[in-house]
């Protein structure tokens, strides 16, 4: 994936909102509604409990501190809440016990608050992590079932590293918007309207003159908002080209070492680091001056308090002003992280639903239809493959097979062979609906494999590919790949049989030795002998081979040899292959040109005929000092 595409992915941030959006995603969250209601339900006592502190020091310095009436009464002065709320209700909490302090009480009383708000507020937080946690694990589950449904021919559009792009950081950005983002944000501003809302409550001529400050304020917010939002948005395409560099840098570290090219990708690498530290100062400039603005704002705000409410108010409504107004200030420090937080996921959120609702062109038929195809099946063609004037392109009409017509009988041996290019790999994608075909019909045993599902076709055709893919786990699991019906007993006779056994035994913990990444510690041909002992203990009735010795050194092939001849017994197969001395005696040998079949017939036919099978029979014997060590196909195991 170059660097500009992942940039070009990264720049769209969107909208901080989005309701479509929302409503797709709503249902994965819809599970854990019971968790959104707790968490909503309980904004409304921490909201309480975050105006009680103030609430309690404004009735002690107007019990204790105020020489008025209401003072020697030993009761605070009733205002507007308590006249609400209950003025006695609210003294007989306020009230000390007999024979302890009143300020001692109120300590009491405010530690009390502080604990039980800080409590709720924990639960609240976990609750709302916990929901976002659920629904990803079950977001990320769908996600890679569709990634694994999707046709072979997405993977070959979309890069790697994109996909894994999705399945992590998009789902977590997803959920950081849970613990972090919208809950958040929706409460503290409702937190901001309530505490504005009961500062007019307590003294609507001082609120008054305190919010006036307000609005120039939001109007600066504003403006630092759009300048973070574009600052984090550079950010985030500095680290995409960061990760481009290191991902192409490490995939060719061979080469980079081969051809001394070290000081150019550290040169590149210095060069997008730093582009990223300027991105992110620039990011900590604006930022910082929307908190010096917060800061200021606050200040501001507490001057005018002091200046106009001195005179005017009680001493314990000048400290409500002033607790309460921090308060209302609160959330804006970061309300621009939060704001980024939002942005960030509703672009997560776009990505992953492009992604889930991508369509499989690849599907399997209705049940009733696969019912209806197995009771034309043939007992008498166990493992007939026919092809009928298959036509096949990647894109559009660039055909890369065209009109191609052969049939291979139950148990019959054939082989494709051609330039690179001509088609050969392609066959095998179709037979196994890695791709359907475009025009034409593939037909296993009478039935059209369009009609079979795909887990029951590829349980049928046994593959070998060139490149053998071993998987983290143990060599057991490389061979049954967690099918229960094949247990360490098939293991160790599929691996006898093809002689993988002998290499397998000498391994630390034989069957049970852990596979590294990639499979290296084992060699090419340890790895292919791993790949057919994978086939044989899978039972299929029609076995194809991918260039299955191609890349095998010489001394090791003769083996190899012996494995595929164990394979090939009582199974119909297919072999690709370059090397036309290992494929001589097969029943028949397909010679591709451009998509085409242009030739067919036995190893001694084509010779004999001079045509394109005889050209690439002569370019791959010129020069040779010696033939390949090699045995028949169709010989016996123990030939």
């Amino acid at each position: 994936m170059s660097a500009e595409a992942i940039a070009d992915e990264e720049e769209a941030l969107g909208k901080a909102y989005d309701t479509r959006l929302m409503s797709w995603l709503w249902q994965f969250v819809k599970p854990y509604w019971a968790m959104i209601v707790f968490s909503i339900l309980v904004v409304f006592p921490i909201f309480l409990l975050e105006l009680a502190p103030a609430w309690i020091v404004k009735h002690g310095l107007d019990a204790i501190v105020a020489t008025r009436d209401a003072a020697e009464a030993g009761a605070p002065s009733a205002d507007i809440i308590d006249q609400v709320v209950d003025a006695g209700f609210i003294a007989s909490l306020l009230e000390a016990p007999e024979g302890m302090a009143t300020w001692v009480w109120l300590a009491l009383v405010y530690a009390f608050v502080s604990v039980a708000g800080a409590a709720l507020q924990f639960a609240n937080m976990v609750i709302m992590a916990m929901t976002g946690q659920y629904a990803m694990r079950d977001l990320r589950v769908r996600i890679f079932a569709h990634l694994e449904d999707l046709h072979l021919g997405y993977f070959d559009r979309i890069p790697v590293g994109r996909l894994v792009t999705r399945v992590t950081n998009d789902v977590e950005n997803v959920a950081e918007m849970f613990s972090a983002g919208i809950v958040a944000l929706v409460t503290d501003i409702a937190k901001m309207v309530g505490f504005g809302a009961m500062l007019f409550i307590v003294d609507a001529e001082l609120a008054l003159a305190t919010f006036s400050v307000v609005p120039l304020f939001m109007v600066a917010a504003w403006f630092f908002r759009l300048k973070i939002r574009e600052a984090f948005r550079e950010v985030r395409v500095k680290i995409a080209h960061i990760n481009a560099v290191i991902q192409e840098t490490i995939t060719g570290i061979k080469v980079v070492q081969l051809f001394t090219r070290e000081k150019r990708n550290y040169d590149d690498f210095d060069a997008v680091n730093a582009e990223h530290r300027d991105a992110w100062k620039k990011s900590i400039h604006y930022d910082s001056l929307l908190f010096s603005a917060v800061e200021a704002a606050e200040g501001l705000t507490v001057a005018i308090i002091v200046w106009q409410g001195t005179g005017m108010a009680a001493a314990g409504t000048l400290y409500v002003f002033v607790a309460w107004m921090r308060r209302f200030f609160l959330p804006l420090r970061d309300l621009s992280a939060k704001y980024s937080v939002m942005q960030s996921s509703m672009a997560s959120t776009e990505r992953l639903a492009e992604l889930m609702n991508t369509e499989p062109e690849v599907k399997d038929p209705a049940a009733k239809v696969w019912q209806d195809a197995q009771t034309r099946e043939l007992e008498s063609q166990r493992g007939s493959v026919v092809f009928e004037n298959v036509w096949f392109a990647y894109q559009g009409e660039e055909w890369i097979l065209k009109d191609v017509s052969f049939r291979v009988e139950p148990r019959g041996k054939v082989a494709f062979v051609g330039a690179t290019g001509a088609g050969k790999t392609t066959i095998i994608k179709l037979l196994t609906r890695l791709y359907d075909v475009t025009r034409g019909r593939i037909l296993v045993d009478g039935i059209d494999v369009r009609e079979m599902p795909q887990q029951v076709l590829r349980r049928r055709v046994a593959t070998v590919l060139q490149d053998v893919v071993l998987f983290s786990g143990s060599v057991a699991d490389n061979i049954d790949l967690g099918r229960l019906d094949v247990g360490l007993p098939e293991v160790e006779a599929a691996a006898e049989a093809v002689e993988a056994s002998s290499f397998i035994e000498r391994l630390p913990r034989g069957y049970q030795t852990e596979v590294r990444e990639r499979g290296s510690n084992f060699s090419t041909g340890e790895r292919q002998l791993l790949s057919f002992s994978r086939a044989l203990a899978h039972g299929s009735d029609i076995l194809v081979l991918d260039e299955a010795t191609s890349s095998v050194d010489s001394e090791t092939e003769r083996l190899i040899q012996r494995g595929i001849h164990t394979l090939m017994q009582d199974r119909t197969s297919i072999a690709i292959a370059h090397r036309l001395s290992t494929i001589r005696d097969v029943d028949t040998i397909h010679v591709l040109r451009a998509g085409e079949l242009v030739e067919s017939g036995t190893h001694e036919e084509l010779l004999a005929l001079g045509g394109a099978y005889a050209d690439l029979h002569r370019l791959q014997n010129e020069g040779q000092e010696a033939p390949p060590v090699s045995a028949p196909l169709a010989a016996p195991a123990n030939a």
